[in-house]
């Protein structure tokens, strides 16, 4: 993808997710999803944290749940406030970034910095998924599902999986290594599928197909 079209997306995703926690309600911030152990507020918590740690350059040096802990006592409106705030500073930084930094090593070991943004762009959209499957609201769509299936991809590919060919409803094909089944479909539930949120037997897969337990 375009580095213009990552850090578009990127923003776009900040700006949904920070309207999304503040229409919230105190009981909405309490309900269980389906990331193990965590609430609402837990997923609310680690997006931010994971924004913050961005821009105060301490990214990789909090768990996912440490960051989760930090800021689930805050209320939904204080934390929407919070990764706004994070997203301003982050912005012009990010959009500053020529084709060699982009390309270059991030903080994250075996990322680069342009894959790293990729990251947080995949990650604030199926965390906002998190939330509105919790709260029986639909999923979006449009770029950010793209985004986070690119990602999905490179992942799947850097991590060894495969072979497949992806060829998901409205996306264009993509081949995982040389070979195998073609895999087609609905997107949004490959990305449940390929991060351990769905049946991977939807797809004729097992639970290989998993991008967090492949690492």
């Amino acid at each position: 993808m375009r580095r213009t079209e990552v850090i578009t997306g990127l923003f776009e995703e900040y700006d949904a997710f920070a309207a999304l926690l503040a229409s919230l309600t105190g009981e909405e911030w309490r309900t269980p999803t389906r990331c193990a152990g965590w609430q609402v507020r837990h997923v609310a918590g680690h997006v931010v944290g994971t924004a913050v740690d961005t821009m105060t350059g301490r990214i990789g040096t909090r768990t996912p749940d440490e960051q989760a802990r930090a800021f689930h006592d805050e209320t939904p409106a204080a934390l929407a406030g919070r990764l706004r705030e994070a997203a301003a500073r982050l912005r012009p930084f990010f959009e500053g970034l020529g084709e060699d930094d982009w390309a270059a090593p991030s903080p994250v070991a075996g990322r680069t910095i342009g894959n790293g943004i990729l990251t947080l762009w995949y990650d604030t959209f199926v965390h906002a998924d998190d939330v509105r499957t919790a709260l029986g609201r639909d999923s979006a769509r449009g770029p950010g599902l793209r985004g986070s299936l690119h990602w999905v991809g490179d992942e799947l590919e850097r991590l060894g999986w495969g072979p497949a060919r992806l060829a998901l409803d409205g996306l264009d094909e993509r081949s995982i290594g040389t070979g195998g089944p073609v895999l087609r479909g609905d997107p949004m539930r490959f990305l449940l599928v390929a991060t351990g949120r769905a049946d991977p037997g939807e797809f004729g897969l097992d639970a290989s197909v998993n991008v967090h337990s492949l690492r």
